[in-house]
């Protein structure tokens, strides 16, 4: 007589999901994209957390550091080819990867969906929060590459009285700080640097030491644009005729 089909719900083994490489040219295009969250993305948010990290030293150390990185030759070219369209590409890509992945957290409780999960949110975030951060410190207002000194002030704009704009860019940084340090533990995982669980386990470590610096260092730069009362940012006199003040 045949027993009766067992219902007992398979357990599945936890851990961290496999990498998925791609095929054809979506392995071109993934590598591209972890390429890009690397360099020269990567790279542009180390200088942008150091630069901004002058702030710790007043207003004129960091408006020296802003006149210093306006006075690079052909800087609007860097700029759009060496920062804004890789990180065009890397969000838009980002995006499409989310929308046509698997991620089941909640079904399967693997480590490597829930990564998964928190990398497309932390990076849907930061990118939406450098669409505002960058709107309102390049392209309104005081022109920052023409007058560096109004750069403190205009950064403080943001933040003091507005409770929602600290909030944001609290929430922003550490979204930033996550994406970038888990997304180092990614590149050197796809890209065969570190192989094997130990290897990937011990990086892991330092990424998540490489995290928590870029977010204390965001922290006490936020501290140093709060502590220290608002400045003046509008150009004044003769100046004023070249800009629609906000």
């Amino acid at each position: 007589m045949a027993s009766a089909p067992s219902t007992t719900t398979p357990k599945i083994k936890g851990g961290v999901a496999p990498i998925r490489p791609g095929q054809g040219h979506s392995f071109f295009l993934r590598r591209l994209h972890s390429l890009t969250g690397i360099i020269p993305i990567g790279l542009f948010l180390v200088e942008h957390f150091f630069s901004n990290a002058f702030a710790t030293k007043g207003p004129g150390a960091y408006s020296k550091q802003v006149e210093f990185l306006s006075s690079f030759p052909f800087v609007v070219g860097l700029e759009l080819f060496g920062i804004w369209l890789p990180i065009l590409y890397h969000s838009l890509y980002g995006f499409y990867i989310w929308f046509r992945g698997e991620s089941n957290a909640a079904d399967y409780p693997w480590m490597g969906n829930w990564m998964y999960s928190a990398q497309r949110w932390t990076g849907a975030i930061t990118f939406f929060y450098m669409v505002w951060h960058t709107w309102h410190l390049r392209f309104s207002g005081v022109h920052l590459l023409t007058y560096p000194a109004s750069a403190f002030g205009k950064v403080q704009a943001e933040m003091i009285g507005h409770p929602l704009g600290i909030a944001f860019y609290a929430v922003g940084i550490f979204c930033a700080s996550w994406h970038f340090a888990y997304g180092l533990w990614l590149f050197a995982a796809k890209w065969g640097i570190t192989q094997g669980p130990i290897a990937q386990r011990r990086w892991g470590y330092v990424c998540l030491i490489i995290g928590i610096g870029f977010v204390a260092v965001g922290a006490v730069t936020m501290y140093s644009f709060l502590s220290v009362k608002q400045q003046p940012y509008k150009p004044t006199g003769s100046e004023m005729d070249s800009f629609t003040m906000r």
